[in-house]
This record gives C-alpha cells, sequence and structure tokens, in this order.
C-alpha cells in the first residue's frame, strides 16, 4: 500500500489534461455541423418517394423547396 507520503505526492499531479484543444473550437462546431447536414440528407434521402429526385431531396433539406418540388410530377 502507499504510504500517506505517497497520496500527498500525486494528488497534486495533473493527469493527461491539457491547457488548449488540440483543435480551433470554431472549426469542431463547423465539422459538427457538417456532420449533422450530412446525416439528415441521408436520412431525407432514404425516406424519400420513389418519383422524387435527390436535388429534390436536397431542397427540402436545404429549406428552399417550393410545391413543384414536393409534390408527385404528372
Amino acid at each position: 500500500m502507499a504510504g500517506s507520503d505517497q497520496a500527498a505526492q500525486h494528488s497534486t499531479a495533473v493527469l493527461h489534461q491539457r491547457r488548449k484543444f488540440s483543435q480551433c473550437p470554431m472549426k469542431m462546431a463547423i465539422g459538427g455541423v457538417a456532420v449533422v447536414a450530412t446525416i439528415g440528407y441521408f436520412v431525407l434521402y432514404t425516406k424519400k418517394k420513389p418519383e422524387a429526385s435527390a436535388l429534390d431531396v436536397a431542397k427540402v433539406a436545404a429549406g428552399v423547396a417550393n410545391p413543384a418540388n414536393t409534390h408527385p410530377r404528372n
């Protein structure tokens, strides 16, 4: 067992903690948004109707679709 002097010596040690992130927080946030957008696009794409195109799905995912993009073509 460790003595009390060893416990006191190790209590002030910092184990594997960094003062700075290895990446910029803004870059990590942008990367996270890109990953979420990609997953959202693929979820919408897998649930699309057979007559919808990939461009229609992209317009709906971006929020710029109009009724012509969301209704079946004749």
